[in-house]
């Protein structure tokens, strides 16, 4: 089988180095890729706008499954143009991707259906928002709308504070179409958890968890990012906590989903707070595979990666069992300067190679000279993802491999998984 792949970040280097262990799979592609997924893929120079460039492509080259990556093409509709020139893919319609690309429908959406969330009210006006926010208590969360590469959420801790968010999103258009509309919602208090779940529009299987980092820097301190790194398992919960999230959160909103006649199919990631009680309540719901999240899950999949994903293309994913390695994972995401704000491109990176030995480089913001020299070309560079019997041991070689990387202006956050053993409800509010 060939498999082609949309997109060009760490996830999607994942999700090729995992198709590329298939023995399935004959050829991984990947459009537009980078230069760091060479190894396991080879690259096709499309715009991941360009769908009906892929999809003649994808004919033309007996591609066999595409799967889509980033959310904005999903939310776009590229499935529906792949599909109508009968070409099989992974990843939701556009209905069905609108559970991720408006949050005012998702958080509707649990509110029909009983699905624990936040407390919320949504808004188009900016002086209405600044109304409510003025009878809120404090913290208090404000999202835009729409897809905003994971920064579109603000947690703010004084009404000045929320004016001034409201005048950049509403008014001054920081996130442009994104924040013409915001959700204003309750600040939750507790640990997350991320729930990565494989959906053929019926059957559900969830993933193992994750936990991501949003914040930049250490403490959960400073702007909100894509995500600075992710660990799995999960120690501090019971597995309870993890059944409860499946039955209660997630199976009823793929329920919800089919009722509702955008049937789901394709990889549906719940982002959930579960509270000092033990009790999941859904942050965000994406329409595709976290970054990164993926990073850190896939490397304990057993269970063929290809036949899961043609599984739900298929509908018949109730004949597949998943099954995991007990080992942990670690990711820690190496940024560049000024990074989830305007960053540095073009430093050069050494190290890679002794890195290499120690721990898995998923590559999301570099390039590769002819002469072989590597330099940063994004905000989030890499991913490097430490594996072992435990989260101490998978940490301890993430960080001896983040170690050997150099780059001007590199920055990381050196606690990554630290939250495994604090006790469930230290943490603070969800930031997607």
């Amino acid at each position: 089988m060939k498999v082609l792949i949309i997109g060009s970040g760490g996830r999607e280097h994942a999700l090729a180095w995992a198709l590329k262990q298939s023995p399935k799979v004959s050829k991984v592609l990947v459009a537009p890729g980078n230069a760091g997924m060479e190894d396991v893929a080879e690259t096709v120079p499309f715009r991941v706008t360009d769908y009906e460039g892929i999809a003649k492509y994808a004919r033309h080259h007996d591609i066999d499954l595409v799967v889509v990556g980033p959310d904005d093409p999903l939310a776009d509709g590229i499935v529906d143009v792949l599909q109508a020139h009968g070409v099989r893919v992974f990843g939701p319609d556009r209905k069905a991707a609108e559970i991720e690309g408006s949050k005012v429908f998702m958080k509707d959406l649990l509110r029909a259906y009983g699905i624990p969330t936040a407390a919320y009210a949504a808004f188009e006006d900016a002086e209405e928002a600044k109304q409510y926010v003025r009878a809120q208590a404090m913290p208090i969360v404000i999202k835009a709308d729409g897809l905003a590469a994971g920064k579109g959420v603000t947690i703010v801790q004084t009404f000045e504070e929320a004016e001034q968010v409201l005048n950049e999103v509403m008014i001054e258009g920081k996130f442009g179409a994104s924040g013409s509309r915001v959700v204003i919602e309750e600040f939750m208090r507790g640990q997350e958890m991320s729930v990565l779940a494989f959906v053929d529009g019926e059957t559900v299987l969830p993933c193992v968890p994750a936990q991501d980092h949003k914040p930049a820097y250490d403490g959960d301190t400073g702007p909100n990012t894509g995500g600075m790194g992710t660990y799995s398992p999960l120690p501090q919960f019971r597995e309870e906590v993890f059944t409860r999230a499946v039955e209660q959160v997630i199976k009823p909103t793929v329920r919800a989903m089919a009722a509702e006649g955008r049937p789901f199919r394709g990889l549906l990631f719940a982002g959930l707070m579960i509270t000092p009680e033990g009790e999941p309540k859904v942050i965000e719901f994406n329409a595709r595979f976290g970054d990164p999240e993926t990073q850190v899950v896939l490397p304990r999949l057993k269970t063929d990666l290809f036949d899961v994903l043609w599984a739900c293309t298929d509908g018949t994913l109730n004949q597949i069992e998943l099954e995991w390695r007990d080992e942990a994972a670690v990711c820690v995401i190496v940024a560049s300067e000024g990074y989830p704000g305007s960053y540095r491109k073009g430093d050069v990176i050494t190290g890679l190679e002794e890195a290499s030995k120690q721990a898995l480089l998923f590559h999301a913001g570099t390039v590769r000279e002819q002469d072989g020299t590597w330099r940063t070309n994004g905000g989030r560079v890499l991913g490097v993802v430490g594996r072992g019997p435990d989260l101490a041991a998978a940490k301890a070689n993430a960080y001896e491999a983040v170690r050997q990387i150099r780059f001007t202006g590199m920055h990381y956050r050196t606690d990554i998984a630290d939250k495994a053993n604090r006790q469930l409800g230290a943490g603070s509010a969800g930031t997607q």
